[in-house]
C-alpha cells in the first residue's frame, strides 16, 4: 500500500514536473516571439529613421543649393545696380573701359598660349567661357591662368559685365589719355565704385595693366593671329 502511495506521489510529482516544463517552453516560446515582433519593429523603425535621415540630408542640400543660388543673384543684382548708379564721369568710364578691355583680351591671349592650336576656335573671351565647361583642357588652361593672376571668375564676369555695361557709351580712350589718369583713377574707384566685387576686379584690371602684364595684349593678340 505504501509502495502505491509512493508510485502515485512520484506520478503526480513527474506530471507536475511536466507541466511546470511545458509551461515554462509555452513562456519562453512567448518571449522569443514578442523579442522577434519587438526585433522586427525596432529594424522597422530603424530603416524609418535611415529614410527620414536621407531625406532630411537631401532637403538641407536642397535649401544650401537654393540659399547659393539666391545669393550669388543679390551679388549679381547689386554689381548691375552698382553699374547703373556710380558716378563716375564720362573721361573715367573711358578710362576704365580702356583698363577693362585689355584685360579682357590679356585673359584671352593667356588661354591661347597654353593652347596655341585652339586659336581658330576661341576667337573671343566669350566663346573661352562658353566651352570650358565641356573642355577639359580649356578649363585647365583658364583656371591656370587665373591662378597666376590672383583672379577669381566673379572678377572676370565682372569686368565683362562692366563692358557691356559702358560698351554704347564709351570710348577707347588713347593711352597718352589714359596715363594721365594712373595715378588717380584706383582713388576713383575706391571712392566711386560701391559694390565690393566690381570695385575689386577694377583695381585688379588697373594693376594688371599698370604692371605691363596687360599693356601689350593687342600686339600679342596680332602674333598669335599669325600662327
Amino acid at each position: 500500500m505504501l509502495e502505491k502511495k509512493a508510485l502515485m506521489k512520484m506520478d503526480r510529482e513527474s506530471q507536475d514536473a511536466k507541466t511546470s516544463y511545458q509551461l515554462l517552453s509555452d513562456i519562453n516560446g512567448v518571449i522569443k516571439i514578442h523579442l522577434w515582433m519587438v526585433e522586427n519593429k525596432l529594424q522597422s523603425i530603424q530603416a524609418q529613421f535611415t529614410v527620414l535621415d536621407s531625406s532630411m540630408q537631401k532637403l538641407s542640400e536642397k535649401f544650401e543649393l537654393q540659399s547659393t543660388i539666391l545669393e550669388n543673384q543679390m551679388d549679381q543684382n547689386e554689381m548691375w545696380a552698382s553699374l547703373l548708379e556710380d558716378r563716375l564721369t564720362s573721361v573715367e568710364v573711358n578710362v576704365l573701359y580702356n583698363y577693362t578691355c585689355k584685360t579682357i583680351h590679356y585673359l584671352r591671349c593667356q588661354v591661347l598660349e597654353k593652347l596655341p592650336d585652339l586659336v581658330g576656335t576661341l576667337p573671343t573671351l566669350s566663346s573661352i567661357l562658353r566651352k570650358k565647361g565641356k573642355n577639359q583642357r580649356i578649363r585647365s588652361a583658364w583656371e591656370s591662368v587665373l591662378e597666376r593672376l590672383g583672379l577669381q571668375e566673379g572678377n572676370v564676369k565682372t569686368l565683362c559685365a562692366f563692358f557691356i555695361a559702358h560698351s554704347y557709351d564709351a570710348c577707347y580712350c588713347p593711352v597718352n589719355q589714359r596715363q594721365n589718369y594712373s595715378t588717380d583713377i584706383s582713388s576713383v574707384i575706391t571712392k566711386v565704385v560701391k559694390n565690393q566685387l566690381l570695385q575689386q576686379s577694377l583695381l585688379s584690371a588697373v594693376c594688371l595693366v599698370e604692371n605691363g602684364k596687360a599693356g601689350g595684349v593687342f600686339q600679342d593678340q596680332k602674333a598669335l593671329s599669325k600662327k
